[in-house]
């Protein structure tokens, strides 16, 4: 029955820890002239895997060592009529016990010959043993180990960044299920299944294995389903198994069957495990071909109340929206922030440009979050809360056709936001007294009285800002970035063109009117 490997069962007899490098070949050790190392008994060099080298002349070493060792030794501790009892054999088998890889033996300044009972017990054990000419120092071999080590490393790291780069193209092509699956069956050189949630063959690729590892493998895929994020081995006919529970929640699992497991092969799956997620989450929440499509009917001319629906995730009504601006406390907003952002604010409709991230949000029907800060009333419609770290401004809630004026809105929230050091101020929709006039008629006043000063839209805007904020030069200058002197020339040079007395109530009051019209005709 397979067992999990994540998470792992407790042993009585915990396997040794290996360090975090690949083991390296005893025959590539051998292989080294400078060292002259020559085995003299034991398993095939090619067989020996060692994962790091310790010197000891301790007779009993079990104690130090932790497996996988090349154990080097210059026979300082073995007695002199060692060889006519069990002392080596007793010697060798602590060795063994304990997990050690090979033996090393040093010629001189104690023996100038490996004892040859030290060569039957070896043998007799199965334990490579190692002469070492007096020429090569232990320190040396120490450093010939971990320099195979960071070779193998370095080339572990390069196949796994290859494989990546593999699986990450696959993934971007028009059938990116089938392509995931074909590359990683040709990097494992083995079989690369996806299970649907019923434990049915939904895509394979690689080679065909016989019905005993079949079968396995699609018991091993059953036993992690529903398990998010985890996995389980096995070995079956001289195949390494293994099977991972996509994070979808879906029921999906990927299953791997290879006629050999080289390090590094684990991490690859896992990458080709974090794709197939992605992928096979995307097809059964449909979320990312609903923004898929409505990008192209939008492109293609379709009106923005037709698209609505899709972004908002559903075919039914369009909703109402937010559009929310924001700029970090302090810096400049980076993708990883803003998706962050937009993930906090319930939607992936995230848009960076300079130092202002746009989110649109679809409005929930919850209470008015607290701790805001309106620009007249509240909406009836509850805005985003605020987030920490963020200075947001949050236009009304509108429909998809008023998405142009809300995008102003918020500038302009944002704008008092950070005049007034409010973590959030948001517009607010209720009737006012400028909507009891004709709006072709507001509009055609607007502009008329506007039109000394709207050639320079620096004048307008700072007109506005001005404005909103009664007065201040400072939190006038802090919301639009420049300093309070420009402020001051900016209202001076509008006083001038407009020919009229800005500190008249009256006057502010009939010009506050004109340039607060958000409307896209504007």
């Amino acid at each position: 029955m397979p067992e999990p490997a994540v998470p792992s069962v407790p042993s009585a007899s915990p396997a040794p820890p290996a360090p975090p490098t690949p083991p390296v070949s005893l025959a590539a050790l051998l292989s080294r002239e400078d060292l002259g190392l020559r085995q003299i008994a034991g398993p095939p060099a090619a067989d020996v895997r060692v994962h790091w080298a310790h010197t000891s002349e301790m007779s009993d070493p079990y104690p130090y060592l932790l497996g996988g060792e090349l154990l080097l030794t210059a026979g300082v501790h073995v007695p002199e009529a060692a060889g006519s009892g069990t002392y080596f054999d007793d010697y060798v088998a602590r060795i063994v016990e304990a997990g050690g890889a090979a033996l090393g033996f040093g010629l001189a300044p104690v023996h100038d010959t490996v004892p040859r009972a030290l060569v039957a017990a070896c043998e007799a054990y199965g334990l490579a043993l190692v002469e070492v000419p007096e020429r090569t120092t232990f320190s040396g071999v120490a450093r010939a180990v971990w320099q195979l080590m960071a070779r193998a490393r370095l080339a572990e790291l390069r196949r796994i960044s290859e494989a990546q780069q593999g699986l990450a193209a696959a993934a971007s092509r028009p059938d990116p299920v089938p392509s995931v699956l074909r590359r990683l069956a040709g990097r494992l050189e083995g079989r690369a299944v996806l299970y649907g949630p019923e434990g049915t063959e939904i895509a394979a690729a690689g080679r065909e294995p016989g019905g005993e590892v079949r079968r396995a493998l699609e018991e091993l895929a059953r036993f992690v389903t529903g398990h998010a994020s985890s996995t389980a081995t096995d070995t079956v006919a001289g195949t390494r198994l293994a099977a991972y529970a996509l994070g979808t929640g879906q029921g999906f699992v990927l299953g791997v069957a290879a006629p050999h497991r080289e390090s590094g092969d684990h991490t690859i799956a896992s990458v080709a495990a974090v794709l197939l997620s992605l992928l096979t989450g995307e097809h059964q929440s449909g979320t990312g071909a609903g923004r898929s499509s409505a990008l192209v009917r939008l492109l293609l001319g379709a009106r923005r109340e037709e698209v609505a629906p899709l972004l908002a995730g559903g075919g039914g009504e369009a909703p109402r929206w937010h559009v929310v601006h924001a700029r970090p406390d302090t810096g400049t907003p980076d993708p990883v922030s803003a998706s962050a952002l937009g993930a906090a604010l319930g939607s992936p409709l995230v848009d960076t440009a300079e130092e202002v991230v746009r989110v649109l949000v679809p409005v929930a029907g919850s209470a008015e979050p607290a701790g805001t800060t309106s620009t007249t009333a509240s909406s009836p419609a509850s805005p985003p809360a605020p987030q920490p770290g963020w200075v947001l401004g949050v236009s009304a809630a509108v429909g998809p056709a008023e998405w142009p004026a809300a995008d102003v809105q918020a500038a302009r929230a944002l704008a008092r936001a950070r005049a007034v050091r409010a973590p959030l101020v948001r517009h607010g929709d209720r009737p006012a007294l400028a909507d009891l006039v004709p709006a072709g008629e507001a509009e055609a006043h607007a502009r008329a009285l506007l039109a000394p000063v709207a050639a320079v839209p620096a004048l307008t805007e700072t007109l506005r800002a001005w404005l909103s904020l009664h007065g201040s030069w400072d939190r006038t200058a802090v919301a639009l970035s420049v300093h309070r002197n420009t402020v001051r020339q900016r209202i001076a040079r509008c006083a001038a063109l407009l020919e009229t007395d800005l500190d008249d109530p009256d006057v502010r009051m009939e010009l506050w009117f004109a340039v607060r019209d958000p409307r896209p005709s504007e």
